[in-house]
Formats: structure tokens, C-alpha cells, sequence
């Protein structure tokens, strides 16, 4: 029985896996964590691993609160339950499952696997570890009702996660999301759970399907034969099994890797935070970029969705940030279909409300149709199924500031792969004209003007009354408003949980057509932007800023001018909270 140090709720929660229908090795664990450490133990099931709108995820062991196959076990439950309410297709409900390179990341597919064939649902599981683009690919390529990626992105190798797919192989949005959730909620043991079923492994031949369709994508084959130089790291993770391969395929073979971070390893060993947007994931690969002599520095995180870039400028490694890569897709792709005379009429393209502006202006230029959409790719997968269902535009090309991207729409999440193929074609083009991605982008801020962002955080306690300030504290500023930041005036507000926009000058409130969510967007007199939103895995309030400089006859001098001004705008903004 649980200790008496154990709150009287959590003893219960104990003491029901002690004595419940789990395995003797959990058990072991259980009574270990019981005598040597009761804190740990006390954190592993206070409560139950949450299941949000995408999946879950969390560290992994056992307990209630973490991910292991109990809890992956429920997870899965529910989703067969759900999917058994669905409209059954001519051949049967099937789900695709794909994995990454973390420790137990096969053993919770196998479990998922299992679970959904033992309620009837055929269960198609990757046979090697596998990017999260793929699973998407994948999910629409079998025609499945569904996917599972197991994956906890880039977080620390204790972590791993479980992202659910609807049938269009966009991550599940409102009602199929809230449908799930309340189905997983009802299963509250594992004499629930389904389990035993048999799987069918699917090898490369999908791997081949996806290459084909990426071929399409490409719009300047003739750059291939420019000598580009790439290096490319998959920081230990999924990237390796096609990216190299897909650049292969653009005719870009001129390709290096960091060797140290090449192995599949979810330790992480020599990329400790395996996220592309951190520079010391990038540190290995930039010093092989100046080395080399390089053009271009590629870095995928461990799910292969998301890609961080650096290039060689003026003899010194140069990372971007995900807003300027954006940035520079974007402008590529209408460049060049333009000219060639291929951008549709009807193009469009995303962004989430927190990626830069800048990203709007050049669609905009184009004449073409750029709308914002929440926080989280998922709402980019969203819209480009509302444009199919008969709205009138076409999907092009889809941006966040947290490095995902889309390129086309065979895929329906970020996708590193892709988004890399398209990066070195931009690169290529560059150097045909003797200039590097800086240059290129200096180009964009001359024209367009200079856009700087920044993302600073306020942290509060992992705790019930750290989640209660943070609460409090966007309340306080939906209750009173900015009107002044700095010597800045606020001209309007936009609160996404309200869904409504406020305008200062008279007062008006318009509705806002988004969903509802707990962020909150300032715009100044200047042209200037802030977002305030919690984060939704880490006890944060994200602060989102932009500036825009629009003096760029001296473009260096410029930037720190910009970047001054963005440091004094978060913190004038920070003190008045």
C-alpha cells in the first residue's frame, strides 16, 4: 500500500495500480519509487496524462501521469471506440502507425498496433522508425480513417508522445478532436483495453509513393547543376530514412552529414536538445559548414518535421530564424511560379497569427490571398480541407514561426522533407546569382521592409497555482487593455478567446471568426505586433513581437536598430504586467 508522505488521493491512485490488473515489472517499479522516492512516484500519478486536442505527451515510466503502455493502451481504446461511431468505408476502418527513434517508440506503436486490431480496425505499423510527414502521406495514401505518430517532437529524450491523424492526414481538429478526448475519458482501466491483435508491417515501397509526388513540387530542375554544397544533420533522428534521398532526387548530391549525430539514437547523444530552432543543436553542423566551405547547413528534428537552416556568409555560419526561412519560400515560390506564369489565380497561402507579417506582404504583392489561422500546424491542415470542400483557392505553401512548413498538399503537416528540397533550390538559385540566403533575404527586407521578431517567455510555477497566475495574468490584460506601450499607441486588440477585435480610436468590437483560444493580439500605431499566449505543454505565457523598420538604405545598420527597438517594445510591454 502507497506510504502516508502520499496525498490521500494519489495513495488511492497507488494503491490501484498495485493492486489492478498491471504487469509485476510496473509493480517492482511502483513499490521502488514508493520507498526510495515517493516525490517522483507522487508526480507520476497525481493525475492522469492529459489527452488534449492532438494526442499526448509527457515522460515516460509508470504512473497515471505518464506516457507508458497503460496509458497508451487507454489512448488507443478511445480512439477505436470513436472510430467504430464513424461511417465504416467499403473496406473496413484502418489506422497507419509510424514511430521515432525514442526509447519504448516502437513498443507503444506495437501496442497501438495491437490495441486497434483487437477491436476490429486493420492496423498498418511502419517497419522502421518513420517521419512524421510520412505518417501523414501515409494515412492518405492507404486511404486509412486514421494515424497514430508516436513522437514527442523535439523535447528531451525522457519525453515521447502520441499525435492522432484524422482520415485527410491533417492532425484531428474540432468535433472528431473533442470526439476522441471523450471517449478516451471513459476508459479507466486496462480491463477496458483490447489488446492482442495481430499487425501488417509496411516497408519502403511508401517511401517511393512519397518521393513521387515530391518530384512534382519541383519548379527549377535546372539549378541542380549549380555545385551546391550541403551538410546535413538528422540529430539522431527519423530525417536520415528520406531526406537524403529526396535531395538525391532534385539532382542535389553534393551532400555531407554531421557524422556524430547521424546514428539513430534516442539518447541524443551528441545533440542533447535535439530542436533545430537552439543553436547548440545547430553548433556541430556550423563548424562543418565553415570547415567544408559549405553553402547550406540542414538540420531536421527528430520526427523529421521541422528544419532549422545555416548558411555560409562572409566566411561565418549564419542561422535563420523560422520566420525568415518562411520568408524566403515563400518569395521563391511566387517569384518563380510567377514568372514562369504558373501561380494560379486562386493561390493561397497560410500563416499562423503568430508568424511574421512579412509573410502576408509578399503574397500580397503577388496579388495573391494569404490568411492567418491559430497557433498549431494542424489549423494550416484545417484550411487547406475548407479551400478543397469548394472555397475557391488553392493551397500553395504554409508557414509558422516555429520552422514547420508545408509545400504542396500530399502532406498534410509540416514536413521537413520537402521543405528541405525546396530550401536548397532557393539556396541553389542564390549562388547562381553569387549571393547566399542573407543576401537573398536582405533583398526581401530592402523591398518589402525589415521585419524583426523576437519570442521571450514569462515562466511561473509547475504547479496548480502557477497554471492559476498564468490565468490571472490574461485576464488582467483582457480586463484592462494597453492603450500605451512605450511611447507607442495600442490602435487595436484582437482576443482570440473573446473572438473579438477591439479598436481603440472608437471603441468598436468586431467578431473575430477564428476558434476560440487564450491568445491575445496587439497591434501599435507603428505597425508594431505583440501576441500573448500560453504555452500549452510548458507553465509559460509566450510573448510574440514584431517590428518593422521601414529605413533600409543601410540594411546592417538597420537590423540593429530594429533589434533595439524590438528589445525596448517586450520590455516596456513586460513592466506594465
Amino acid at each position: 500500500m502507497a506510504g502516508k508522505s502520499l496525498d490521500p488521493k494519489v495513495q488511492k491512485r497507488v494503491a490501484s495500480w498495485l493492486e489492478g490488473p498491471f504487469d509485476e515489472e510496473t509493480k517492482s517499479e511502483i513499490r521502488r519509487l514508493l520507498k526510495e522516492d515517493p516525490t517522483a512516484l507522487a508526480n507520476a500519478f497525481f493525475k492522469d496524462l492529459s489527452f488534449g486536442t492532438g494526442g499526448m505527451r509527457g515522460l515516460m515510466g509508470v504512473g497515471a501521469n505518464r506516457m507508458n503502455r497503460y496509458t497508451i493502451g487507454k489512448a488507443t481504446q478511445g480512439l477505436a471506440n470513436y472510430l467504430k461511431k464513424q461511417p465504416e468505408p467499403e473496406k473496413g476502418h484502418s489506422v497507419f502507425i509510424g514511430y521515432d527513434v525514442r526509447h519504448h517508440s516502437r513498443e507503444f506503436a506495437e501496442e497501438t498496433a495491437r490495441v486497434l486490431s483487437a477491436n476490429g480496425i486493420r492496423a498498418l505499423l511502419s517497419r522502421e522508425v518513420c517521419p512524421t510527414p510520412l505518417v501523414s502521406f501515409a494515412c492518405r495514401f492507404f486511404q486509412c480513417s486514421g494515424a497514430v505518430m508516436i513522437t514527442a517532437s523535439h523535447n528531451p529524450k525522457e519525453y515521447n508522445g502520441y499525435k492522432v491523424y484524422g482520415p485527410d492526414g491533417c492532425q484531428v481538429v474540432f468535433p472528431h478532436d473533442a470526439g476522441i478526448m471523450e471517449e478516451v475519458s471513459f476508459i479507466e482501466s486496462p480491463s477496458q483495453v483490447l489488446t492482442g491483435g495481430s499487425f501488417e508491417e509496411i516497408g519502403k515501397q511508401i517511401d517511393r509513393a512519397y518521393l513521387v509526388e515530391l518530384r512534382k513540387l519541383q519548379m527549377l530542375p535546372e539549378l541542380a547543376k549549380i555545385p551546391l554544397e550541403i551538410i546535413y544533420t538528422n540529430l539522431h533522428g527519423t530525417g536520415i530514412r528520406l531526406l537524403p534521398e529526396a535531395l538525391k532526387e532534385w539532382g542535389y548530391k553534393s551532400l555531407s552529414f554531421v557524422e556524430a549525430q547521424k546514428s539513430l539514437d534516442g539518447d541524443f547523444p551528441n545533440a542533447p536538445s535535439p530542436n533545430p530552432e537552439e543553436e547548440k543543436a545547430l553548433a556541430l553542423g556550423s563548424e562543418m559548414l565553415v570547415q567544408k566551405k559549405a553553402d547550406l547547413l540542414i538540420a531536421t528534428d527528430p520526427d523529421a518535421d521541422r528544419v532549422g537552416i545555416a548558411v555560409l556568409h562572409r566566411g561565418k555560419a549564419v542561422r535563420l530564424t523560422g520566420n525568415q526561412t518562411a520568408c524566403l519560400c515563400i518569395h521563391h515560390i511566387c517569384n518563380t511560379l510567377s514568372s514562369k506564369g504558373e501561380l494560379p489565380e486562386n493561390a493561397a497561402f497560410i500563416k499562423t497569427i503568430v508568424t511574421t507579417e512579412l509573410f502576408a506582404k509578399i503574397a500580397e504583392s503577388f496579388d495573391r490571398k494569404c490568411v492567418d489561422v491559430l497557433t498549431g500546424f494542424k489549423y494550416i491542415g484545417e484550411q487547406i480541407a475548407l479551400w478543397e470542400k469548394g472555397d475557391g483557392y488553392q493551397f500553395i505553401f504554409g508557414g509558422e514561426e516555429s520552422y514547420g512548413y508545408l509545400f504542396g498538399t500530399f502532406v498534410r503537416d509540416k514536413d521537413a522533407i520537402s521543405s528541405s528540397c525546396l530550401i536548397a533550390e532557393i539556396a541553389a538559385l542564390a549562388k547562381k546569382e553569387h549571393l547566399t540566403l542573407i543576401d537573398r533575404l536582405h533583398q526581401i527586407y530592402k523591398h518589402y521592409g525589415l521585419h524583426r521578431e523576437s519570442l521571450s517567455n514569462l515562466s511561473f510555477p509547475d504547479s496548480q497555482a502557477g497554471m492559476k497566475q498564468m490565468q490571472e495574468l490574461m485576464q488582467r490584460i483582457r480586463k484592462h487593455p494597453p492603450t500605451q506601450i512605450g511611447n507607442r499607441s495600442v490602435v487595436q486588440m484582437e482576443d482570440y478567446f473573446e473572438q473579438t477585435t477591439l479598436t481603440h480610436e472608437n471603441g468598436k468590437k468586431i467578431e473575430i471568426e477564428l476558434p476560440k483560444s487564450d491568445v491575445l493580439r496587439l497591434w501599435l500605431d507603428d505597425g508594431s505586433k505583440l501576441v500573448i499566449r500560453p504555452s500549452g505543454t510548458e507553465p509559460k505565457v509566450k510573448i510574440y513581437a514584431e517590428i518593422v523598420e521601414k529605413d533600409t538604405k543601410d540594411i546592417e545598420r538597420a537590423i540593429v536598430h530594429a533589434d533595439e527597438r524590438l528589445k525596448t517594445l517586450v520590455q516596456n510591454f513586460s513592466s506594465g504586467l
